[in-house]
């Protein structure tokens, strides 16, 4: 069973939920505190043993290609003026030469049309997927816990988390077969099902881990909802061939492509933090009066 060690974040999209702040600012570059929420991604990543990454970018988003780079003269100007504390963070965010690539989607064509232009890269190999506009806040990485039920099952698996059942309707859900702890070996996938027949209330939540031959079906996979490729369709027709699992992962999950979402991020991330943690709480407790 081949590691995994490739990850794709599709970062193409216009952030359109979020506008006016994404006319000029990828969605994935919007700060969380001091950092872009990307980072929060990639850290994610890193922690469970991602080694390439895999942007699959669109027009104006070359400062996420910046953000990776080296600042020379901001390092320099660190350095003379002692400020060696943000310096060291800002070497330990930068990746290691050639660990990073950047593919272009020349046309909207939805997530699963995203995913097919890292094919090239991806080659042979099972590959994890996120999405950078959700930040999964956990004590241990949401994709390493999910690398671990993969080296017990050794096929596709996508993370799930429980929601309220009123709520199904506005999410992908999955249709369980059989669970062992928070692995559930599963049959199917509904787009936004109507809560009276939905088939759980396991919703879908931003993280795969798929085998490679999801390429050749992306490749040749008809137009879906919103007349784009869709992963989700991708999916199923894979798992005609190939076991599917979901995991249900520790953690919390917040949707940075909303402004909600966004701002409930922010909270929860600033109350928590080693600099300002203490403050942010007293600040939100000052607000909730």
């Amino acid at each position: 069973m081949k590691k995994i060690r490739k990850a794709v974040l599709p970062v193409a999209g216009f952030g359109t939920r979020v506008l006016p702040a994404t006319k000029t600012i990828p969605k994935e570059m919007l700060p969380i505190i001091d950092r872009p929420a990307l980072q929060y991604v990639i850290d994610e990543a890193k922690e469970a043993g991602i080694e390439h990454f895999v942007f699959v970018t669109g027009r104006n988003k070359g400062a996420i290609e910046d953000y990776f780079d080296r600042a020379y003269e901001l390092e320099y100007s660190l350095r003379e003026k002692g400020k060696t504390d943000i310096y060291d963070q800002l070497n330990n965010d930068t990746p290691t030469p050639g660990s990073m690539s950047f593919v272009r989607q020349q046309s909207a064509k939805g997530l699963g049309h995203a995913i097919w232009c890292a094919r090239e890269i991806i080659g042979g190999d099972p590959f994890a997927i996120l999405l950078p506009d959700v930040l999964i806040k956990s004590r241990k990485s949401c994709l390493a816990q999910m690398i671990e039920a993969y080296e017990k099952v050794g096929s596709n698996i996508i993370a799930v988390d429980s929601i309220p059942n009123e709520q199904v309707s506005k999410y992908g859900v999955i249709s369980p077969q059989k669970r062992d702890g928070s692995i559930i070996h599963i049959s199917g996938m509904v787009e936004k099902p109507n809560p009276a027949s939905a088939p759980s209330n396991l919703k879908i939540t931003g993280r795969y881990i798929l085998q490679p031959e999801i390429m050749n079906i992306l490749e040749n996979q008809l137009a879906g909802v919103n007349d784009e490729i869709q992963l989700t369709d991708a999916m199923v027709t894979l798992m005609q061939n190939q076991e599917f699992y979901a995991y249900e992962y520790e953690g919390q999950d917040y949707d940075c492509g909303s402004k909600l979402g966004y701002f409930e991020a922010v909270l929860a991330y600033a109350k928590d933090h080693a600099e300002i943690g203490e403050q942010a709480q007293s600040m939100i407790n000052r607000f909730s009066q």
